[in-house]
């Protein structure tokens, strides 16, 4: 299937999408991008005329991959409401076309508790680990796939099971949040409907979550453009490049720190927010991608 795009009206960039970091469920080969969108294995690829995609059992219309990928966000407008200062303006015209993914919660929310104090492949690989043991199995192409686990998947495991997936300390924190959803305690399409500030606050009381996985959750699963998460990558950035916006001692002590205090999280990310605006995440998924290119 096809979906045609103006890229004067429609920009996107599904390279740059896909391989800043938000998602971890996506490998490219042979030249298209396979990844695991809710119980669907999505192969897709740009070309000069738009997006090729097939799905796999079922064949998704082209509003599954609209909405994924975000498609009906004003990008041009977005980006000129961001598009602050220099430094931001770099990785505007660099990346011109990266999305913000809108990706399931639960996936989301799981996903990044395991993102914890770990890098994107070993991320990756608990995810996958996750989902080969307690998902379903598709072949396609002549590649094995795997469905993410329900809450009640994970809820029947043991937290020794889900240790054996190589998540560690995590184990426990995903193994009581699977129970909280699972039971209804908190549900995540509720938080969805809240405010940024109440949504955040709900997140915050699963174990597991701190206020990077939240604004996290916040931003690439339940439709608030605001939250500006922060980690060392992001700390370093803002800091050395916006250094005029804060008090000479904060950023030389936080710059010699390897780890993101939470007065440094709660200034930095509450700069993000003001400065850029309602579409914060926005500039920070472009600068933390803009920067992290260039370092490799």
């Amino acid at each position: 299937m096809k979906i045609q795009l103006n890229q004067s009206t429609t920009p996107f960039d599904l390279e740059s999408t896909l391989s800043c970091g938000q998602a971890f469920r996506w490998e490219k080969l042979g030249g298209w991008w396979y990844g695991v969108v809710n119980e669907e294995v999505v192969k897709i690829r740009q070309t000069s005329e738009g997006l090729e995609f097939q799905t796999y059992p079922e064949t998704a219309e082209a509003d599954f991959v609209r909405n994924y990928f975000r498609l009906d966000d004003d990008l041009p407008r977005i980006l000129s409401r961001i598009n602050k200062d220099g430094c931001v303006g770099k990785a505007v015209r660099e990346l011109y076309g990266l999305r913000i993914i809108r990706q399931e919660p639960w996936e989301c929310l799981i996903s990044y508790i395991c993102a914890t104090y770990k890098n994107i492949p070993a991320i990756q690989k608990m995810i996958l680990n996750l989902s080969k043991r307690f998902g379903k199995k598709m072949k396609f192409d002549g590649y094995d796939f795997y469905t993410f686990p329900k809450p009640s998947d994970l809820v029947e495991a043991s937290v020794e099971e889900i240790k054996r997936c190589k998540l560690g300390f995590r184990s426990s924190r995903v193994s009581e949040t699977s129970r909280i959803i699972d039971c209804g305690e908190l549900s995540l399409y509720d938080v969805k409907k809240f405010g940024y500030g109440k949504a955040r606050c709900e997140l915050l009381t699963l174990p597991g979550v701190g206020e990077k996985v939240a604004d996290c959750v916040l931003l690439f699963s339940l439709e608030k453009l605001e939250a500006f998460p922060v980690d060392v990558w992001m700390k370093r950035i803002i800091l050395e490049s916006y250094s005029s916006h804060f008090e000479k001692n904060f950023v030389r002590q936080a710059l010699g720190k390897r780890s993101v205090t939470p007065s440094e999280y709660g200034k930095i990310g509450l700069f993000g927010r003001r400065h850029f605006g309602e579409y914060a995440g926005y500039a920070q998924e472009y600068l933390f991608h803009y920067f992290r290119r260039a370092k490799n």
